[in-house]
């Protein structure tokens, strides 16, 4: 595995991931929770679609980990879908 397969790295682009959590409380309990993480900038939800998803931006190279571990402390879980879509 590389550098984008267990991170997300600073850029506009952010990693996207899927969740479990389905009521906007849930969600919101969830970019509450990545946002205490060093170097998380924002934290987009859409709740559009189902399963819903969160995008994460940085500032700094952020471990995926970390970020499924903060959201697993709320009860929920974080699924990375793929970097770039082709």
């Amino acid at each position: 595995m590389g550098i984008l397969e267990k991170n997300v790295i600073p850029g506009n682009h952010g990693k996207t991931f899927g969740t479990n959590a389905k009521e906007d409380a849930e969600l919101s309990e969830i970019k509450t929770s990545i946002s205490e993480i060093d170097g998380i900038i924002d934290v987009i939800l859409n709740t559009t679609i189902f399963p819903r998803e969160f995008t994460v931006h940085t500032n700094k190279v952020v471990a995926i980990e970390d970020i499924e571990n903060k959201v697993k402390k709320v009860g929920f879980h974080a699924v990375p879908k793929d970097s770039f879509p082709l």
